[in-house]
């Protein structure tokens, strides 16, 4: 049996699953400083923030189910830094290491231009080897560390700052 998979705009009734893929990261601490699930009510306003047209949220599916999602976001907030978005990347457990995040990396990336983006960031975790290995296999560089600013379970924890022109970005089809 064939099996389908699509990328798309997110909608709002994959709010649920957008939640449950994100709560999934929080016990494993590699993605998320949220030490908690979050409700999904608590993320609406979050997935309403993000227009389609500038800063969107993905979704990919794998035979009608949503199995990860790509979202952008403005930086810092202010208006000299809109050429900048924040890339956040999650992958449902059941459908990771099968190449998923490099698929919705790269749909963010092939989107800079019509969305005018020029530098693309990502926050990430300095122990999250798998999540840097992906950044760095499509050109992001470390630009910056935040030692010890986060702290779960009694641990400190660094975050890494990834960042990337996007005017410069190219495909990266081969990745294994």
């Amino acid at each position: 049996m064939e099996k389908k998979e699509c990328l798309r705009l997110a909608a709002e009734e994959d709010l649920g699953r957008i939640v449950e893929i994100y709560n999934a990261a929080v016990p494993t601490r590699l993605a998320t400083a949220d030490t908690t699930p979050v409700a999904i009510e608590s993320r609406r306003e979050w997935f309403h923030r993000h227009d389609p047209a500038a800063r969107p949220i993905w979704v990919a599916e794998k035979n009608d189910i949503v199995a990860g999602w790509v979202s952008l976001e403005s930086f810092f907030g202010r208006p000299a830094y809109h050429p900048t978005a924040e890339i956040s990347i999650y992958v449902a457990p059941e459908f990771q290491g099968r190449g998923l995040g490099r698929r919705l990396l790269q749909e963010a990336i092939d989107a800079t231009p019509r969305l005018a983006v020029r530098t693309l960031l990502g926050f990430i975790f300095s122990h999250n080897n798998r999540s840097i290995h992906l950044f760095k296999a499509f050109g992001f560089e470390e630009w910056g560390r935040l030692h010890n600013v986060t702290e779960m379970d009694g641990k400190e924890y660094s975050v890494s700052i990834y960042g990337r022109r996007a005017n410069s970005l190219i495909k990266y089809n081969n990745i294994k």
